[in-house]
């Protein structure tokens, strides 16, 4: 069994994304990570040939810039690596820039790959979810936040990275992929980064969702990002994080404190979050369709 490891990353230094340790968390069962590295304005591409190791496959990209709806930029950097994996690999592990696999849950994803491999049936893999907000220390606990999504693919070329490269879909009609899920973890660290640095994405990132418009209007220009403003759902995190996050964390500089049990969700937050946790019902959120064996 041959598994490719793919993603995409562009000025990582910038936005304070954790992209080595992406990377590195997934190296182990990869036999090769191709990373579409776009054109930076920082040292991102050396960040990333400084990575020590012969798996790593760097393919130099240039982003479309006139994209400003959806994400969809995000989407086609996603494709861009995912087409130059081996044309022998059989599984293709996605990661996330900003997301880091905890080692402990290497093992059942290489065997769900394993038990899967000739199961033609199965298109992808399930992953659950922890999304971290504001510190290492606190984790989004409400329906704002997907529970789950699709992080291995069949190498499967009429499959595509969908909308903003939340998730993946199949052939001319979009169609949901086929997928079993996993007892995996992906830890997403995206809404956990030096508040210089979170700013900085809010003023200059959200462009490949907005217009200058709606960027005048809904972003407010100023140094530090005030986490403090949230009106999600919070709740402690009582877990461990990855050894490769270690050192990341030890660095936190930036004190982030949340009254959990100060709620301001909408009320059409409050009813889904009621129809999931009291009938499993997931409303608008999944890209992806389990299939029985």
């Amino acid at each position: 069994m041959k598994i490719s490891g793919f993603t995409f990353i562009k000025d990582a230094l910038i936005y304070d994304y954790p992209i080595v340790e992406a990377i590195q968390s997934i190296l182990p069962i990869c036999d090769e990570v191709v990373v579409a590295v776009g054109k930076s304005c920082d040292a991102t591409l050396a960040l990333i040939q400084n990575i020590d190791s012969p798996k790593i496959k760097i393919i130099k990209t240039v982003w479309d810039e006139s994209l400003r709806e959806g994400g969809r930029v995000l989407a086609m950097e996603t494709n861009k690596a995912f087409q130059n994996i081996s044309e022998d690999s059989d599984w293709a592990f996605y990661i996330q820039g900003d997301e880091v696999m905890p080692e402990r849950y290497l093992d059942e994803v290489h065997s769900k790959m394993l038990q899967y491999k000739d199961e033609k049936k199965v298109e992808g893999l399930l992953f659950n979810y922890l999304h971290f907000y504001g510190s290492y220390d606190y984790v989004g606990s409400s329906v704002n936040w997907y529970p789950k999504e699709v992080r291995v693919i069949r190498n499967d070329k009429s499959i595509f990275s969908f909308g903003d490269a939340q998730s993946f879909r199949k052939g001319e009609k979009a169609k949901k992929i086929r997928v079993r899920p996993t007892n995996a973890y992906m830890y997403h660290y995206g809404w956990v980064r030096k508040p210089e640095a979170m700013q900085e994405k809010q003023e200059n990132f959200n462009k490949y969702w907005h217009d200058n418009q709606w960027l005048e209007e809904n972003i407010v220009k100023k140094e530090l990002y005030d986490y403090a403003e949230t009106t999600l759902k919070l709740k402690r995190f009582e877990g461990e994080h990855p050894n490769l996050m270690k050192e990341r964390i030890a660095a936190t500089n930036w004190k982030f404190d949340y009254d959990i049990s100060c709620s301001k969700m909408s009320l059409k937050h409050k009813f889904k979050e009621f129809l999931e946790d009291n009938f499993g019902i997931i409303i608008g959120r999944k890209h992806y369709k389990i299939v029985k064996l």
